[in-house]
Order: structure tokens, then sequence, then C-alpha cells
């Protein structure tokens, strides 16, 4: 059977390609970059509701969460065009909640997505590394493994040390993602 992708017309360009079964790289930021999630309990709430993204069967591979924007690297199901779906909820979820804890009903939390189809070995290898070192690159900390709200101690933790140390063999210094937050 082949598998094709789903090309959808979206508000904003260039629009979202859907390939299944492959690895995307998604940014969201909060709109006009409020830093809503600067407490340790709200960090904690974001992971929390991101892990329970399994629910799309999104096979989450990396992450980085921050006071006003994240990052994750997942492979794509079957039907990718979930995505769209899984983050809606994620957002609708933790919006309401951040909102609840601020006393702010109805506030607008997120803006758009911006997601990346990661087609080449090498790509998700540097992305891999960039989204495990992304709080370094904001200077939230001094080493990424000690940043809770990543996945970079995880994977230290747990994967081979082959494909460790592969992963962090790709730089990522020259790669355009967008990280203006």
């Amino acid at each position: 059977m082949k598998e094709t992708s789903v090309i959808r017309s979206w508000h904003h360009r260039p629009a979202h390609v859907f390939v299944p079964n492959t690895a995307y790289l998604v940014t969201v930021g909060t709109l006009h970059r409020q830093h809503h999630f600067r407490e340790r309990e709200h960090l904690q709430l974001l992971q929390a509701e991101l892990f329970t993204a399994a629910a799309y069967k999104w096979d989450l591979q990396a992450w980085a969460l921050f006071s006003n924007h994240y990052h994750f690297i997942a492979f794509a199901p079957a039907d990718a065009t979930t995505l769209r779906h899984m983050l809606q909820r994620f957002h609708s979820g933790t919006a309401r909640a951040i909102n609840r804890i601020d006393a702010t009903p109805g506030r607008q939390v997120w803006f758009q997505f911006w997601d990346t189809c990661l087609t080449h070995e090498a790509s998700y290898y540097a992305r891999l590394n960039y989204v495990h070192h992304n709080a370094v690159h904001h200077r939230v900390v001094a080493v990424t493994e000690q940043y809770e709200f990543c996945s970079a101690a995880w994977f230290a933790e747990h994967a081979e040390s082959a494909f460790y140390r592969r992963v962090h063999s790709y730089g990522y210094d020259r790669i355009k993602i967008r990280d203006d937050f």
C-alpha cells in the first residue's frame, strides 16, 4: 500500500503537510509571547498534559517546555492529520487550567503552531539534539540534563549509548527553527 501525504489548506502559509509514520518537529508559542507558565507547577501541568497526547498515537521522542513556548518531536501515526486535533485538545485543556489558576477565564493562551516534517535522518538527529539542548539555548540551565521540563535527562539515562552519541554528534547551531521566544 502506497503512503501518501495529506495537504490541508490552513489560514497561514506554508500549508501543513501530513505524512504518516514520519517524525515531526512541532513548535508552539503563547499569544504575544506571554509567559503564562512561569511557575514550576504550571510547567508540570503542561508536561502532564503533553504526555496524554499518547491517546492520539503520536510517539513522543523529545520535548522542551518553557514559560511561553514549547517544542516536541514525535512520530506520526497512520493518520498524521490528527496532529491538529491533538494540539487543539492539549491547548484547550492547558489554557483552561492556567486561566483557572490566573482567574482569567476566556483568555487566549496559545498562538498557532509550526511543524516540520523530518524526512531525512540527519534532520531528525540534529533537531532531536536541538530540542534536548533548548534549555541551554534559552539560558535556563547550564547543563541540559538539569532542566526538568525537557527530555534530555530521560534521553541520557535511557538511550543506548551508541544512539546517544550519534544524536549528540549532529550539530544544531545552523538549523532553522522558529525559536525567537
